[in-house]
């Protein structure tokens, strides 16, 4: 009866001690305040921001590439091998039992008998279960569960930043492409004005009113401008095959929405607290790396620990295969094993040290992430407000320099002024009118990738648009 004692005994101290240290979270010093503050009025931190640019079109391949990208494909699949694994590591904290079955027919040699006319053939049959289990006393295999849900966890994390950066990528690639089409669009309109500039000046030239020098200079920049529009046109194309690739799919050509201009820039929520940034993906992960890392420490110390295992045996045998199911042929075994390191020549000191240097790894990989998720959205913030500056200060240039080209041709006209001026003024409005655009450019990109810093609860939002392949398990740790 003892010994029945003793194993409720063991079992019930199974579940009151852990080896290792217990996870604490870490203590951040997050900021007062920004350094840069933006006012405007919304909070729409958690909404999916690509859909306030209002293009359909974008929020098509926003989707498509939810359903077909192949790094999150990639991602997803790691879920499923990370959930694998921590079915595996869960399942020794139980019980294991198998099942044994067997026949031999055996034959004794005379030496065994002493008399080779007795020689007799036997049979020995055995069906029957055994059970091993490895009772937690000190906490390591919880420990080592505890682990590999943390691993878990941090896969899942991974697939949220992947999705992160994909609608990052998709939304800012396509505002790529649609500022290279406004910006062939504008080399392909200058080009028109040239090719009737340097007809007038043919014309003129033709007619004794202007010299051989007009006509080269607008030779000149008119080839210049059009040896821009193949250039333009393969960058077009080349963004269209990054765009399928994120889209998972061949290269093909791309539907376009709207333009530039027409895109409504996302506001920026207000009074945004900085704790909130601390749900941004790559820190979730790295926090599930140093609570998985920290439980390790308990599993390489639990290898100081005895291993006290239960076994256990039940079946039916007999030396008759008719006689295998008679009443008096089962049979039973039940006991307690115990198993401990005498000498390992410093193994197990080795192995806490390791897992021990691998908690210091990432809690410092914990601080880092934290660190760079401060500087990150900092960086955005102010991009965000520069790039309205900036977009504004070109749109007025651009103004000024329509005006200087309008002047220009008068003067020109007048002969108050030589035809260069014309042409120094168009080159001007030219490139005026490029920088505008990815001024335009510079706008939106800052805008996602002040989103993109955030983290963005829209990704619990969005999570109906993510195929999901670990469906159908539920987790417990």
């Amino acid at each position: 009866m003892n010994k029945y004692w003793l194993c409720a005994a063991l079992t019930v101290l199974s579940g009151c001690f852990r080896v290792g240290p217990d996870y604490e979270k870490p203590r951040v010093d997050t900021p007062r305040q920004w350094r840069f503050q933006i006012a405007e009025a919304q909070q729409i931190a958690d909404l999916p921001w690509w859909r306030q640019l209002n293009d359909p079109v974008l929020n098509d391949l926003v989707e498509q590439a939810l359903r077909n990208n192949l790094d999150l494909k990639i991602a997803i699949a790691n879920i499923e091998q990370y959930r694998g694994l921590y079915r595996t590591t869960r399942a020794n904290l139980f019980p294991q039992i198998s099942g044994q079955a067997g026949y031999d027919r055996r034959q004794a040699s005379a030496g065994q008998t002493g008399a080779a006319n007795t020689l007799s053939d036997s049979d020995f049959a055995q069906l029957g279960v055994s059970m091993l289990w490895e009772l937690d006393v000190w906490g390591q295999l919880r420990r080592a569960k505890e682990a590999a849900f943390a691993d878990l966890l941090a896969q899942q994390y991974i697939r949220d930043a992947v999705v992160l950066t994909l609608v990052s990528a998709v939304a800012q690639t396509y505002i790529d492409l649609r500022a290279l089409d406004d910006q062939l669009s504008i080399t392909r309109q200058t080009v028109d004005t040239l090719t009737e500039e340097n007809r007038i000046a043919k014309t003129r030239f033709e007619a004794g009113y202007a010299s051989e020098i007009e006509v080269s200079q607008s030779n000149s920049e008119l080839e210049r401008r059009r040896a821009q529009i193949p250039l333009y046109e393969q960058q077009i194309a080349q963004t269209e095959h990054t765009l399928n690739l994120l889209l998972g799919q061949s290269p093909a050509t791309i539907s376009r929405g709207l333009s530039l201009g027409d895109m409504q820039i996302p506001k920026v929520p207000a009074g945004l607290p900085s704790d909130l940034l601390l749900r941004r993906p790559d820190i979730q992960q790295a926090e599930q790396n140093l609570i998985s890392a920290n439980a390790r420490i308990g599993v390489a110390r639990g290898e100081y620990f005895p291993k006290v295992q239960l076994t256990g045996d039940l079946g039916q045998a007999s030396l008759e295969i008719a006689s295998l199911f008679a009443p008096g042929a089962n049979y039973w075994t039940i006991g307690t094993r115990l198993l401990g390191p005498i000498f390992t020549a410093g193994k197990i000191a080795g192995q806490v040290q390791t897992a021990e240097a691998a908690q210091q790894a990432a809690l410092a990989g914990y601080q880092k992430a934290i660190l760079t998720g401060f500087r990150e959205f900092e960086d955005a913030l102010i991009a965000r407000t520069k790039s309205d500056e900036r977009q504004a200060m070109q749109g007025q240039r651009v103004t000024a320099l329509k005006n200087y080209l309008h002047l220009s041709h008068l003067r020109f006209d007048e002969g108050y002024t030589p035809y260069l001026e014309v042409l120094d003024a168009l080159r001007q409005y030219y490139e005026g009118q490029i920088e505008w655009v990815q001024a335009k450019n510079d706008r939106l990109t800052a805008a996602i990738q002040l989103y993109r810093a955030m983290g963005g609860g829209w990704l619990t939002q969005e999570s109906d648009d993510v195929p999901k392949l670990e469906q159908g398990m539920a987790l417990f740790p």
